[in-house]
Order: C-alpha cells, then structure tokens, then sequence
C-alpha cells in the first residue's frame, strides 16, 4: 500500500474514532465562545437592571430608559447567541462600551460597565489563547498518527 493509503486509512480510523468517543465535537467547541456568551448573559442581567435606576435615581424618561437598559440586555442575549460568527465580537466589544458610557446618567455604572468590560476582554483573550494552543496540540496529536 503506498504512503498516501496508509495515511488516508489512519485519517479514516482517526475519524471513526473520534465520532465515537465525541472528540470530533470537542474539537469544534470553542471555549472563547463559551465564555464570552457567559459573560454577555450575566451582563443582560445587570444592564436590564439599570432599567428602574435609569428612571428613579437618574431621572430618565421611561422611554429613553427603556430602550437603554431593555435594548442592551436584548442584545447582549442576541450576540451571545450570534456568537458563532467572527463579527458577532465586534458587536460584543460595542456593548462594552455603551455599558461603560451609561455612567454618564448613572455613575456606578463606570465602575460596573468596567468589570464587565475587563470580564469580556479577559475571557475574549484567553479563548482565543486556548483555542489556539488547543488547535496546536491536536495538530501535534494528529501527527503523531
């Protein structure tokens, strides 16, 4: 058998083998996307709260303070869930900032826009390390084959 059949039957059993013991999916999970939906779900929760302070202690109209708070905890649930495409992250960095900037009406919020900010940044940067190392190590494995 030549070189390219032999590979051709290790790459086979390699499939074979990871669609039974599930690797072949837990190579396509991606831990960055994981995190990041984590992070914009727990913010849906603190930005939709901001909803009752937008109008009592800052004074915003109902309106206004609707579309604010609701609206960013509406999308943060809709790019959580869009996160599978590549630009989807830009929209999630977006969210970071208008988090932060509504501490121009409620001044906490620079503080807990920041934190979120730092959450998104820091499970953005280490999913995509770990992505990365991860797709090296597999590499390495299927090499080895």
């Amino acid at each position: 058998m030549s070189e390219a059949g032999e590979h051709d039957q290790t790459a086979d059993d390699v499939i074979e083998a990871d669609e039974a013991t599930g690797a072949s999916s837990e190579r396509k999970r991606s831990p960055r996307r994981g995190m990041c939906a984590g992070i914009l779900t727990l913010e849906a929760i603190a930005l939709g709260l901001t909803t009752p302070v937008l109008i009592t202690i800052a004074d915003v109209a109902v309106g206004p303070a609707l579309a604010i708070g609701l609206g960013l905890a509406v999308a943060c649930i809709v790019v959580a869930g869009m996160l599978r495409a590549e630009w989807a992250y830009g929209f999630g960095w977006a969210i970071q900032v208008a988090a932060i900037l509504i501490g121009f009406l409620v001044p906490a919020m620079f503080f807990l826009g920041g934190i979120f900010a730092l959450l998104w940044g820091s499970a953005y940067f280490l999913g995509r390390k770990i992505e990365r190392e991860r797709a090296e190590a597999y590499a390495a494995y299927d090499a080895g084959d």
